[in-house]
């Protein structure tokens, strides 16, 4: 039983400063906890990446493979067509340094468009002046 005149619930009786106290304390637990979501989910990430870098490697190691015992194929084939082995070993090397030059122009062509990082070296330049205080030099 409540005494004469006091009509308030204890829930009611709270300070601004308590439920101030309270709120800050759910973000606080609420962010821990989002915290913690992130990071199992990037672990469950990373170890799917990983698993998956791995079956990369290895279809590559087979790949290849593959493509050695083409070229021992066609290494023999080219050789009993033209009853000498050295010279169809040359033809298959040749073809694969015309394969490896053309991709090694193609791999420069696309090395001289990587332009780096252009906006963030930008901005980056502009912390200075921002922990100094001048933005307005910024603009």
């Amino acid at each position: 039983m409540t005494e004469p005149g006091a009509s308030a619930t204890p829930s009611d009786e709270r300070s601004l400063g308590t439920i101030l106290g309270d709120v800050t304390e759910n973000m606080s637990r609420l962010m821990r906890q989002e915290l913690a979501l992130a990071r199992a989910e990037l672990q469950e990430s990373a170890a799917h990446a990983g698993r998956a870098g791995g079956m990369v490697a290895a279809a590559a190691v087979a790949a290849q493979l593959v493509l050695l015992f083409l070229s021992v194929a066609l290494w023999w084939a080219l050789g009993d067509l033209m009853n000498s082995l050295g010279w169809s070993a040359l033809v298959v090397a040749v073809l694969w340094g015309v394969v490896a030059a053309v991709l090694a122009l193609k791999a420069r062509d696309q090395v001289r468009q990587i332009s780096g990082l252009p906006q963030t070296a930008q901005t980056v330049k502009k912390i200075p002046n921002a922990l100094q205080g001048h933005e307005e030099q910024n603009r």
